[in-house]
C-alpha cells in the first residue's frame, strides 16, 4: 500500500493507493478521500484578458490547441492569409506549437499578446 498527496486546483488530497490481485476491490478503497487544507503554494494566476479592441470580430476563430505561452505572432490584422498558413506560434512543454488559419481570408483581430499564458480554447484571432 502507499500513500500519495496529489493537490487539484489548490486543494490537496491525500490518497491511498492499494494493489489487488483481480475481483472486487475492498469496501475501503471505495470511499472518498477527505481534503486537507489547502497546500501553501499560490494558485495560478487567470489569463490575461484580450488586448484587441475588436476582439472576435472575425466570423472564424483561433483558438489554442493546448494551454501554453504565446511565443510569436506571425500576422498583423488586416494581413491576407490562406487555409493552413500559421496565425500564432504557442510554446507549451517547450514544444511550439502553430496555430493556423482555419480559411482563406484576412486576419479581423488578434486577441492576445507575445508572453500571454493561455488555457486550451481560448481565442487568439479571428478570421474574415
Amino acid at each position: 500500500m502507499k500513500s500519495y498527496t496529489i493537490t487539484v486546483n489548490g486543494v490537496a488530497y491525500e490518497v491511498t493507493v492499494e494493489e489487488t490481485t483481480g475481483g472486487a476491490a475492498p469496501a475501503a478503497a471505495a470511499m472518498p478521500a477527505m481534503p486537507k487544507a489547502p497546500s501553501q503554494t499560490a494558485p495560478m494566476p487567470a489569463a490575461p484578458a484580450p488586448k484587441a479592441a475588436s476582439a472576435g470580430a472575425g466570423a472564424n476563430k483561433i483558438e489554442a490547441g493546448a494551454a501554453g505561452k504565446v511565443f510569436k505572432i506571425e500576422v498583423k490584422t488586416g494581413q491576407a492569409v490562406k487555409k493552413g498558413d500559421t496565425v500564432i506560434i504557442l510554446e507549451a512543454m517547450k514544444m511550439e506549437i502553430p496555430m493556423v488559419s482555419p480559411v482563406d481570408g484576412t486576419i479581423a483581430s488578434i486577441d492576445c499578446a507575445v508572453g500571454d499564458a493561455v488555457e486550451a480554447g481560448a481565442l487568439l484571432a479571428t478570421v474574415d
